[in-house]
This record gives C-alpha cells, sequence and structure tokens, in this order.
C-alpha cells in the first residue's frame, strides 16, 4: 500500500492551493487519512484528518475555516483545500493513514504510530 501526494507549489499570501492524496493497493475505506506539515526549524504538526469510513473529519485550530479535508471515493483519494494562505503555512505537507488507528482531537498525538506516509510536498507562501 502506499500514498501518493501531489498538488504542492509556490504561492503568493491570500491565495489557494489543493493537494492530493491517493492511496494505491488498500481498501480505501477503511483508512483514516491525514495531513501533516513541517516548516523548517519547527516539529511536524498536524493538520487535519478524515475517516473514510463516515466522513468524520477534524482540522486543527490553525487551519480550521481556511482549510478543507475532502474525499473523492471513486479515485480513493483524500484532498485538502487551503485557502488565505498566509506564511506561517510555508512548510512541507505529508500525507498519512493507517487502517487500525482513527482520525479524531488524537490525531495530533499518533503521528509516530500511523502506518502509511506520504513522500511529503512542499508549499511555500510568500508576499
Amino acid at each position: 500500500v502506499q500514498l501518493v501526494e501531489s498538488g504542492g507549489g509556490s504561492v503568493q499570501t491570500g491565495g489557494s492551493l489543493r493537494l492530493s492524496c491517493t492511496i494505491s493497493g488498500g481498501a480505501f475505506d477503511r483508512y483514516a487519512i491525514g495531513w501533516f506539515r513541517q516548516a523548517p526549524g519547527k516539529e511536524r504538526e498536524a493538520v487535519s484528518c478524515i475517516n473514510i469510513v463516515d466522513g468524520s473529519r477534524w482540522h486543527s485550530d490553525s487551519v480550521q475555516g481556511r482549510f478543507t479535508i475532502s474525499v473523492d471515493n471513486a479515485k480513493d483519494t483524500v484532498f485538502l483545500q487551503m485557502k488565505s494562505l498566509t506564511s506561517e503555512d510555508t512548510a512541507t505537507y505529508y500525507c498519512a493513514a493507517d487502517s487500525v488507528l482513527v482520525c479524531g482531537t488524537s490525531w495530533p498525538l499518533i503521528q509516530k504510530q500511523l502506518d502509511l506516509w506520504g513522500q511529503g510536498t512542499l508549499i511555500t507562501v510568500s508576499s
């Protein structure tokens, strides 16, 4: 089972981007899938996650109202739509997934236990 990310790049402050994370080789509806990010010199932080089976989701306070996680079940893909981006959002974004652990308010605490990780995609927000 692999996670393949796409959609990173450079954007100006206030702009939007959409990240994609596709699972290949696994039973998509069994997974909790989400995003973490790591800015230069900082620890990796949880951003958002979703349980595919029921669509329940969580967003961190820092992105609530600006980022939205969603699913395309036909494509086994999770999207992270990001808007109103600021320089604080500059980071490498990683998709992560697990077929046992679930998405919820504990998502930030379980990152080391998550089974699958994408390769990471860099987002740079500049003025």
